[in-house]
């Protein structure tokens, strides 16, 4: 009975609940280049920016790859170094390979046109629930509920209940979100989706929420942080890699190194060589820096000592060296990218 009385307090007869979110929304809502955007390919790749990525980075770089690929025609056509390429730097290069072979599915399966049914949109590559949800509702106004971590999160807290990630507990956390949709398809599906979101991101935050700021506040059980589940702690790891930049007549060449197609992560893509640590003991880096990825912090060192290159691991033919004006054309590691800007080797297009 508590639970029934918890839940009826989020989706009760008068959709106290829903009315206050959709008003709250309609004032606050952040003005992001994605929103109020009738193209489904947009919405599509919003969503797969905004997996795990800041919206910072996202609104940063969503502008550019729109210009590069600015339809799923387009996407579907280039070479996946290209989109690589334009990615680099947002990490979890996995969404770019997916989203490009989505783009060839519809383009090659589909005649170009995306689907505007949340069920068809899961035949696409790497279009999971939420993604299919989420341009179902934003881009078609499906009357279909999206449950990513800012909404489970708020449910959580609205229901007064500790995070649980088991497949019942998720199942039923659907089925409340699907009973706030509201009663008509269309645009106000979209907006109630995108407010939920919203309200994860802005008020209702992992840690400190801003309880006073929230429209419904008066119908959460928690008011504050609820109980959630350890987290597993970061690995820290140092490593080096070399940079090596010589002058051509007329230009300036850097030299990288192809990951291997079959590398668990960013395969194919472009980095600085890496050295063995024990090869730079005892030697001064002319840079270091913090970078982080799934799991790991690594602390890394940068070498410019011409006489490390022979403590390279790569094979030579992995190994190549390419011109400073061309590095924004190429699949570089968000390391490589990071470390080449910092050390003015590497200035964006437009920056």
């Amino acid at each position: 009975m508590k639970q029934a009385a918890r839940e009826a307090a989020v989706a009760g007869p008068d959709r106290r609940f829903q009315q206050r979110l959709a008003q709250w929304y309609r004032e606050n809502a952040r003005a992001l280049p994605w929103r109020e955007v009738h193209d489904p390919y947009a919405t599509w790749l919003s969503e797969v920016m905004l997996q795990q990525t800041r919206v910072a980075t996202v609104i940063e770089r969503y502008g550019e790859f729109l210009r590069r690929f600015p339809t799923v025609q387009a996407l579907a056509q280039a070479a996946e170094s290209e989109v690589l390429a334009v990615w680099s730097g947002l990490g979890y290069y996995r969404r770019a390979r997916m989203l490009h072979r989505g783009a060839q599915y519809v383009v090659r399966e589909l005649g170009g046109v995306i689907p505007a049914a949340r069920d068809a949109l899961l035949a696409l590559p790497g279009v999971g629930e939420y993604t299919a949800a989420a341009i179902a509702s934003i881009a078609f106004g499906e009357r279909v509920a999206v449950l990513d971590g800012n909404v489970e999160r708020v449910l959580l807290r609205v229901l007064g209940e500790a995070e649980d990630k088991s497949a019942d507990k998720r199942k039923r956390l659907v089925q409340i979100a699907q009973g706030l949709m509201p009663a008509q398809a269309g645009r106000a599906a979209g907006d109630h989706n995108q407010a939920m979101m919203e309200l994860g991101a802005t008020v209702c935050l992992p840690r400190q929420p801003l309880c006073l700021q929230c429209p419904v506040m008066e119908l959460c059980k928690t008011r504050g942080e609820h109980a959630t589940l350890k987290r597993a702690a970061m690995q820290r790891r140092v490593v080096a890699h070399l940079l090596l930049v010589r002058r051509r007549v007329g230009s300036v060449e850097v030299l990288l190194e192809r990951r291997s197609a079959a590398a668990s992560l960013m395969a194919g893509m472009l980095e600085l060589p890496p050295l063995p640590v024990d090869a730079v003991a005892g030697r001064t880096p002319v840079l270091k820096v913090k970078h982080a990825i799934t799991n790991t912090n690594y602390e890394v060192e940068v070498y410019d000592d011409v006489a490390l290159k022979g403590a390279v691991v790569a094979a030579k033919s992995a190994l190549q060296w390419v011109r400073a004006t061309e590095l924004d054309e190429v699949p570089l590691t968000g390391l490589a990218r990071k470390v080449l800007t910092r050390t003015g080797v590497l200035v964006r297009s437009g920056a």
